[in-house]
């Protein structure tokens, strides 16, 4: 994994953390970042702002990707990366994480 930047780094709250979940508020200004970070969880993020994202993976490449407010995506545990918001506004999204699943 890479080692982090210059590059402000993105707020989060906690909002929810229990046994099943966790759920985060990401805040960032433009070009802040989260740093590399790998998701021990499936998750699923729900843009509150419209955005542009940067995402570096652990060998360096670059992949962008657009965010609508509103409009959830869904990735398996696993996933590293850093992001970055490579556009001129503040970007907020929500990160839900599933620690466990039902047993049905």
């Amino acid at each position: 994994m890479k080692s982090t930047s210059d590059r402000e780094q993105a707020s989060s709250i906690i909002q929810v953390d229990n046994e099943r979940v966790r759920v985060t508020e990401y805040t960032f200004k433009s070009g802040a970042e989260t740093t590399f970070h790998r998701h021990e969880w499936d998750y699923v993020v729900v843009p509150q702002t419209d955005g542009e994202l940067l995402l570096i993976d652990g060998d360096g490449k670059e992949t962008r990707a657009s965010l609508t407010s509103g409009i959830s995506y869904y990735r398996k545990a696993g996933v590293e990366h850093n992001v970055v918001n490579a556009g001129n506004q503040p970007l907020t999204f929500i990160e839900v994480e599933m620690k466990a699943h039902s047993e049905e």
